[in-house]
């Protein structure tokens, strides 16, 4: 598992993203796939969860998910939702003491935060919509809702798709070019004509800059290239493989 820094110096506070190593899943989901919306067998999948949970030296029963879809919903949590009811959203919030916060990812960004002086810790899954639509924002103001402050606030950008490796259609700038013209920035031309190549982890960054935060940390991880350490939706995609695995980041307070 992957840690920064920037966390790691809060005292209260433990986090993880999980690479796709040090779990039981077999094929195209070697080995620690931990999503249930892939096709692997869901008894493995609760077992890859429940491990790396436990590698965090928290109480496994205590993962919460939700039910992503690209929204910019963020939801507080005070215990677990069950698997079969999770509520759709890509962002969870809590300042319950050991209650691990999980977003799964194949490229998208999963952002944890915390503010380690109030007790309020969140997880985002943030793709492009979502970051594009405000996920960051709602998620910062839902800690804030919870006694945080924005500039107490760190935040740590976990392994996604890099920049060298998005390649995106000409329609791209033009909708974030529409809410910020300074937007451009985060396109690079692509080898091929009218295409460019998106930098979702720097978007990603300015939108919590925006918010108010100011100690942004992002791991410099590409998800796409690095097919030993991460799945990938952008690889299996241009392979034609018929599903991918997911990776669990995750974040809870101590006692």
């Amino acid at each position: 598992m992957i840690t920064v820094s920037a966390l790691n110096a809060l005292s209260r506070v433990r986090h993880a993203y999980f690479t796709r190593g040090g779990g039981q899943s077999q094929g195209v989901y070697a080995t620690n796939n931990c999503g249930f919306s892939s096709q692997d067998d869901p008894a493995i999948v609760q077992r890859n969860r429940l491990r790396s949970v436990e590698r965090m030296e928290m109480p496994p029963e205590t993962l919460v998910t939700v039910a992503q879809q690209h929204t910019t919903e963020v939801l507080v949590a005070d215990g677990p939702w069950p698997q079969d009811k999770l509520p759709v959203a890509d962002g969870i919030v809590t300042t319950k003491p050991r209650l691990v916060l999980g977003v799964l990812t194949a490229d998208c960004a999963p952002v944890l935060m915390a503010d380690g002086k109030a007790g309020v810790v969140a997880a985002i899954h943030a793709g492009w919509r979502g970051a594009l639509n405000g996920i960051l924002a709602n998620g910062v103001a839902r800690m804030v809702d919870l006694g945080a402050r924005p500039d107490r606030i760190v935040a740590g950008i976990g392994p996604c798709i890099g920049q060298r490796s998005y390649e995106v259609g000409p329609e791209f700038p033009g909708m974030f070019m529409e809410q910020d013209e300074d937007n451009g920035v985060f396109f690079a031309a692509a080898r091929r004509e009218g295409h460019f190549m998106f930098d979702l982890p720097g978007f990603v960054a300015k939108q919590l800059a925006r918010a108010g935060v100011r100690e942004i940390m992002p791991t410099p991880c590409d998800t796409c290239r690095e097919e030993a350490r991460f799945f990938s939706n952008r690889r299996a995609t241009l392979r034609g493989e018929p599903d991918y695995g997911r990776q669990l980041s995750a974040i809870a307070l101590e006692r």
